[in-house]
């Protein structure tokens, strides 16, 4: 099948039937690093009247940054759900004529980044399954932790002969924790997809903000600990709902509030309804205001901007240094370097220049392409650099390759002195809730000092915000943030390791060992 074909999938549903998640820092300058890389943004958009496919690409265009590997949308005009998808950044997927084509009131959008599943066609989003009584789509930005246990429960199924395969025929192998939740929630064949939510969603553990719909209906849904972020929008002929209000400003849509941890909120003709699934126990991840979300965003009433320019602030109150310059690393250091300059005196400038059209990061997590951009997306600006006594401040420190290729260029460039300071604690620990950092062993904090970390990059001094210093800044309080990457303090248990990891589920479907055979589940 020709690739372009294979992207636009149609299932028709007759009119009776129908009542109604290691990635790269912005600067992955050394091919050897890896750093904090979001899994998703999701979109979605209930508006009868409107151009919900254009309204959905620019809403996945302003959440770009969550995820560069692939993306799709999903458009029902009460009959039928249309799904297309594709590998690439939004941009490069949809074209004017395939936006034209995707008609109707309802639809939901996906940008990924890989966090369990391959980065491949068949994994890519909105995931889709046939019901009984019509079909199915879903994206989900976040992380399962309990994915081999909704493996067994798809494989479990109940049912008539024969319905078990609806939802696991081979059409496509899919691989990610979203099409086993796709194919739970599609088996409803004596209840509503909106029942069959309610029983599904208690089942699921780890971080997730689903967007779904069938033909007549769009569903939102938060995990309990609300991990990552997850907005419900107004427009004046319909209901919007983004993993960031920056989503909903860039369509002209009014926010008006965040889905609750623990809500699922259903938006049809008959207006929206909300549901509590599970208690909230807010656990919202600290990072987003560090590095992950857009500056623009409000994240919890709190400025993602202002909490990173007050991280900046704090930085300098904590790591005072006699210097000639800050510079930031662009973009993510920019707000931190505004905000230690101006607490501490010292002249704010530009001393890296960044290449516009290289994306966060590449289309795909390979080694082969990352090889390919050493110095890609910077280079020193020697006139401002050269005879200072420089400080550059940047978002974290993964595996220290990155800040090691910019020390050097630093002072290629004639820095007298590179002072190395840091808006986020030492990362020591992994994420499991939807960040793909490196692993606890490559972690160059988890068996350095700062001051040997320092010294393995050539910085003349480094320094990292105090935890106390980065929670300050966010206005929360410390109970209702997640802060594991930092302290290996997990919100939500985690299973055995052994049931954990990207390619969990690649590696359930080829093991000899495994007992009964987990379904091969299509991701059309």
């Amino acid at each position: 099948m020709p690739p372009d074909a294979r992207r636009l999938q149609t299932v028709p549903q007759p009119m009776s039937k129908r009542t109604g998640g290691d990635g790269r820092l912005t600067t992955a300058i050394d091919p050897q690093d890896q750093g904090p890389q979001d899994a998703c943004g999701v979109f979605g958009v209930w508006a009868p009247g409107e151009d919900v496919a254009k309204l959905t690409y620019f809403g996945l265009y302003a959440l770009q940054h969550r995820g560069q590997e692939s993306a799709g949308i999903a458009v029902s005009n009460g009959r039928q759900i249309l799904v297309y998808k594709d590998m690439g950044l939004v941009s490069q997927v949809f074209d004017e004529s395939t936006l034209e084509s995707l008609k109707g009131h309802l639809a939901i959008g996906h940008s990924r980044y890989s966090t369990t599943g391959a980065s491949t066609w068949q994994n890519a989003q909105p995931t889709f399954r046939p019901t009984v009584d019509g079909s199915i789509a879903l994206g989900h930005n976040g992380n399962l932790i309990n994915t081999h246990e909704l493996a067994q429960m798809v494989a479990d199924l109940p049912g008539p002969d024969g319905e078990l395969e609806l939802h696991t025929r081979p059409v496509e192998e899919s691989t990610n924790d979203t099409s086993l939740v796709t194919a739970l929630l599609a088996h409803h064949p004596d209840t509503s997809l909106e029942q069959r939510a309610l029983e599904v969603l208690p089942q699921v553990r780890g971080a997730f903000c689903f967007v779904w719909m069938n033909e007549g209906t769009l569903y939102a849904a938060r995990d309990p600990q609300g991990i990552r972020p997850l907005v419900l929008g107004r427009l004046d002929r319909g209901w919007v709902v983004a993993s960031e209000d920056a989503a909903l400003a860039t369509i002209g849509a009014s926010v008006v509030r965040e889905v609750e941890p623990g809500e699922m909120v259903v938006i049809d003709e008959n207006g929206l309804r909300s549901h509590r699934f599970a208690e909230a126990d807010r656990k919202g991840c600290v990072f987003e205001y560090v590095y992950l979300a857009r500056p623009d965003a409000t994240i919890s009433a709190r400025s993602v901007h202002e909490s990173r320019v007050e991280m900046g602030r704090q930085l300098a109150r904590e790591f005072p240094v006699e210097a000639d310059l800050v510079i930031p690393v662009p973009e993510s250091g920019t707000p931190a370097a505004a905000g230690y300059a101006e607490e501490s005196g010292i002249p704010f400038g530009q001393g890296f220049v960044k290449n516009a059209y290289v994306g966060r990061t590449f289309i795909q997590p390979s080694q082969t392409l990352r090889q390919l951009g050493i110095r890609l997306k910077l280079n020193a600006l020697e006139h401002m650099i050269r005879g200072k006594r420089i400080v550059v401040v940047d978002d974290s420190i993964v595996r220290g390759n990155t800040q090691r290729a910019q020390v050097r260029m630093l002072r290629e460039a004639g820095a007298l002195e590179v002072h190395v300071r840091i808006s986020s604690p030492p990362v020591k620990w992994p994420c499991f809730y939807g960040i793909d950092f490196a692993t606890r062993a490559e972690l160059i904090a988890n068996g350095l000092t700062p001051e040997e970390i320092a010294a393995s990059v050539g910085a003349d001094t480094l320094g990292y915000i105090s935890l106390d210093g980065m929670i300050d800044a966010t206005k929360q309080s410390r109970e209702t943030l997640c802060t594991a990457c930092f302290t290996g303090e997990y919100p939500v248990e985690l299973p055995d390791e052994s049931l954990l990891g990207k390619h969990l589920l690649e590696a359930t479907l080829q093991s000899p060992t495994m007992g009964r055979a987990l379904p091969v589940l299509n991701n059309p």
